[in-house]
């Protein structure tokens, strides 16, 4: 499966920091969500995975376009009133990047604004 290894890499890094994985590719129609997170202090957390494993084409970073972001929004508020209940519960639409080779790559961790 394209993308699976990168995301098993994000999900233990984002294990690593003491987050608890609630759903890996939680998709509705015309959208996805790679994974769905839960910090410590409970805060909801919705991260793109996205890699590269070269830049001729820009970074992983660059391939994340207006389009997907609303995408991923709409399918965060589908999780949060599906799958919750209610769309007020604290949250945030992430992007982690592995630019390189999905197991050994430079991962960073990109807040999306809005």
């Amino acid at each position: 499966m394209k993308g699976a290894d990168a995301e098993d890499r994000a999900a233990a890094h984002l294990l690593s920091l003491g987050r608890e994985v609630l759903a890996r590719n939680y998709r509705i129609p015309g959208g996805e969500i790679d994974l769905v997170t839960r910090e410590a202090g409970g805060t909801l957390v919705f991260t793109e995975v996205r890699q590269r494993r070269q830049t001729r084409y820009g970074s992983a970073a660059e391939s994340v376009t207006p389009r997907k972001l609303a995408l991923m929004h709409r399918a965060a508020l589908e999780y949060l009133t599906r799958e919750l209940g209610r769309d007020d519960l604290p949250c945030r639409l992430e992007v982690l990047t592995i630019d390189g080779p999905a197991a050994s790559g430079e991962i960073r961790l990109l807040e999306v604004e809005g």
